[in-house]
């Protein structure tokens, strides 16, 4: 059997409009500027924020034909959604106008998602995005790609949106391949089936991104190995370990998996946010061209780099002759690698110091690992 991601790579490109569709809500985000609580913050910059369309964006900007799939209220904010994204080269003709409910707006801090200090507020309740659902939403558009990229978060939107999202997660014949990134938001949700719903979509996926820490966090499963064993039925299981790297479970003919581990490289932060959307755009980038496995793990850790090292959730990708060049690299170069803020830049070739620093050696046991298990 030939696996999920695989058959997407190895489809007729000619054969579809697009490469990716992706759908979800995406909100006007108002960023602070300066650190503090929003109590104490005296402005914000207008932004955009929607795991779904920061994939889309990023795979535009990476030379995919891409196009993102929502619903946004009748006002500025919608129009600011739709032209802003537009602008990264995605395909937003699908996208719906809803005349009764507003585009969705949020705040947040500028610490990480996972610092003590941080905050967010949504303005989302009642959103145009809130209303989608197998009948407001152009399901013929979701088909038309190679790929259909989703998120647990429009499952928590909304009843409406909790039906769309297992309808386009039921295992059918023809289908394209449905990319799921679990993206769990323990207060997006109302009641505590969350963990259990995102559970049960994910299961019903062809290709699934998830967190070591939420995996712990809404199913209490400690390890890649442990989150395999949960979800034995994606045919391509993509686990994020953080700053360690990512491993994937692929799976081959014979019912077993291979395993390959990828580590992260080194990464001067600017601002911890948007990583992984970026990693899943560079993952999906990869496998759309047919690259090896361990590739599309760099490709994804590159794409995640480029968001890391600028100040908001969008960062410009490096060329793709460049990104295959890192992405060639030899394991103990790539252990050495670091890159810091301006590196998507920086075309020399892969020992002209692509980076800001080579950094120290890799430690024991970091180099690319890949195995077969029962």
């Amino acid at each position: 059997m030939t696996a999920p991601a695989d058959e997407a790579a190895g489809r007729n490109e000619d054969a579809a409009v697009v490469d990716v569709v992706c759908l979800g809500e995406s909100m006007v985000t108002f960023l602070p500027s300066r650190p503090g609580r929003l109590a104490d913050v005296p402005s914000f910059g207008r932004g955009i924020g929607g795991a779904e369309s920061n994939v889309a964006c990023a795979l535009a900007a990476a030379g995919h034909r891409a196009r993102w799939v929502g619903r946004v209220g009748a006002d500025g904010f919608g129009d600011h959604l739709v032209d802003t994204i537009a602008g990264y080269g995605v395909d937003t003709s699908a996208v719906s106008r809803d005349p009764h409910r507003p585009t969705g707006v949020y705040f947040r801090t500028a610490d990480d998602r996972d610092a003590d200090g941080f905050e967010v507020v949504y303005y989302r309740a009642g959103s145009a995005a809130s209303a989608m659902s197998p009948l407001t939403v152009p399901l013929d558009e979701l088909a038309a790609g190679r790929v259909l990229h989703l998120s647990g978060i429009t499952a928590a939107l909304s009843a409406d949106c909790l039906d769309l999202m297992r309808t386009l997660t039921a295992r059918r014949a023809g289908r394209p391949l449905v990319s799921f990134d679990v993206n769990h938001r323990a207060n997006l949700w109302r009641g505590p089936d969350g963990p259990r719903v995102l559970l049960d979509l994910a299961r019903g996926a062809d290709l699934v991104f998830v967190g070591e820490d939420e995996a712990l966090t809404a199913w209490g499963v400690r390890g890649a190995a442990a989150i395999r064993a949960t979800l034995p039925q994606p045919g391509t299981l993509v686990v994020k370990q953080g700053a360690a790297g990512a491993t994937v479970y692929t799976r081959t003919g014979a019912g077993s998996d291979t395993v390959t581990t990828v580590p992260a490289p080194r990464v001067d932060v600017v601002a911890p946010v948007g990583a992984g959307d970026a990693f899943a755009a560079g993952f999906l980038s990869a496998t759309l061209r047919g690259l090896p496995v361990r590739d599309r793990l760099r490709h994804g850790h590159l794409m995640a780099a480029a968001a890391l090292t600028v100040p908001g959730d969008l960062g410009t990708p490096p060329s793709r002759a460049h990104a295959d060049r890192l992405a060639a690299l030899d394991p103990q170069a790539w252990g050495r690698l670091r890159l810091g803020p301006g590196w998507t830049g920086a075309n020399a070739a892969p020992g002209a110091a692509p980076a800001t620093g080579a950094g120290p050696a890799p430690a024991q046991g970091a180099d690319d690992q890949e195995e077969r298990t029962p």
